[in-house]
């Protein structure tokens, strides 16, 4: 116990020493929200954001259970609840965020082999590469096995041609990771290989998805004749239906808390409680004005206090080497549940102010909530539909069949 409340001395000193002051409490911003996923033409909300994450690159912090010797930071896992902690006190920002992080990054310390872990994983700690996820097409969408886009060996490469869809962020990214068929002869399972791919690949295009809420992160990705070298395959090749389930359980997980209200540090009441007490009024004492509506924004406000307690234990385990399994399935459900049951809520409490699109007579938080609201109806479909979910847990969580 020594030993940590001696590296939690060590590490507020450090972080008040090297913090930029600008973002300190900035964590209720959008910018922290949102994050910055770096790359190679990286945008940054301002220079503190970059230089942010460049101390923290330095310090190996971004990723910080990572093995050392790929840019991680070797901590413990109660010595990364500390740093958390101690950052969370400061109100600071994760420096870096992305599927880097979340997904392709603990899938090559699990299945990369020692070249693929030294080429990408120190690039991901540094923000030099920003990925995204080649998976869903258009015929493979709940039934991902059935995916089509085509990989066929030329010697030492892959020529690639197909399709993916919802690709978010491919329009930003540097590098995909992707499935790709490469025996249609067996079983549809069994001829699956996950490759990576270098978006300036000749042949790599791109097109954003507009959606209804007016903006959008998906994209379209084609692949032409796109040349990638067989050392990019990770695992083995025809055996990419084993990495992509792995990858999916950090998926899930990872919408879970985003959507869920896992993520980010919740400052002062919450944007919910703030908007139900400007649109409703207050009691003395502080108690909402609406009896009805203090019911429903209480009971939210205890379903999204107990997922991210309980969303935060798993995510605690993932980081110290748990390898999630179905359980994130039931996280994810219950994550995309409870963001579109507040994203409703926060439109039903603003009434007519919550129903602007654009022009004047509406605060920009206003303006924002319907598109947010409509952006919700896609979290029970993105990562595996709801309905997907549901069976994954009856079969592998209960024990159902039939």
């Amino acid at each position: 116990m020594a030993d940590i409340e001696t590296f939690r001395s060590e590490t507020r000193s450090w972080l008040e020493a090297n913090a930029p002051e600008s973002l300190r409490h900035a964590r209720g911003s959008s910018d922290a929200l949102e994050g910055h996923w770096g790359g190679r033409n990286a945008e940054w909300a301002t220079p503190d954001h970059k230089a942010w994450a460049e101390i923290m690159a330095d310090k190996q912090w971004t990723a910080p259970m990572w093995p050392t010797e790929y840019g991680g930071g070797g901590l413990s896992k109660q010595e990364n609840k500390v740093l958390t902690e101690e950052m969370g006190r400061l109100g600071l920002p994760a420096p870096l965020t992305g599927f880097g992080f979340t997904m392709i990054g603990p899938v090559l310390l699990r299945f990369g082999n020692e070249e693929q872990k030294k080429e990408h994983l120190p690039k991901i700690c540094r923000g030099e590469i920003r990925w995204c996820q080649g998976y869903s097409e258009p015929g493979a969408g709940s039934d991902l096995a059935s995916l089509q886009c085509k990989a066929v060996r030329e010697g030492d490469e892959f020529v690639i041609n197909g399709q993916k869809i919802w690709t978010s962020y491919a329009d930003k990214s540097d590098w995909i990771f992707a499935l790709v068929r490469t025996d249609p002869d067996v079983k549809k399972q069994e001829g699956i290989t996950f490759i990576l791919i270098d978006m300036e690949t000749p042949g790599v295009s791109v097109k954003p998805i507009q959606l209804i809420s007016g903006k959008s992160p998906f994209c379209e990705t084609f692949f032409a004749d796109v040349h990638a070298p067989v050392s990019n395959v990770i695992h083995e090749i025809n055996a990419g239906w084993t990495v992509a389930k792995a990858l999916l359980g950090h998926e899930r997980t990872m919408i879970s808390q985003v959507f869920g209200g896992a993520t980010g540090a919740r400052k002062g009441r919450g944007r919910l409680v703030e908007m139900a007490a400007k649109y409703l009024g207050e009691e003395e004492g502080g108690r909402l004005a609406d009896p009805v509506y203090r019911n429903e924004v209480a009971q939210m406000e205890m379903d999204v206090a107990g997922f991210r307690y309980a969303a935060q234990r798993m995510n605690d385990e993932a980081k110290a080497g748990h390898q999630p399994g179905a359980e994130s399935s039931m996280f994810k459900v219950v994550g995309t549940e409870n963001n579109m049951k507040q994203h409703e809520l926060m439109v039903r409490l603003a009434g007519p102010q919550g129903i602007g699109w654009e022009g004047e007579g509406f605060e920009d938080d206003e303006l924002d909530l319907t598109r947010a609201w409509l952006r919700t109806r896609g979290n029970s479909i993105e990562g595996g539909t709801s309905e997907i979910q549901l069976n994954i847990i009856a079969k592998h969580v209960l024990g159902l069949s039939g």
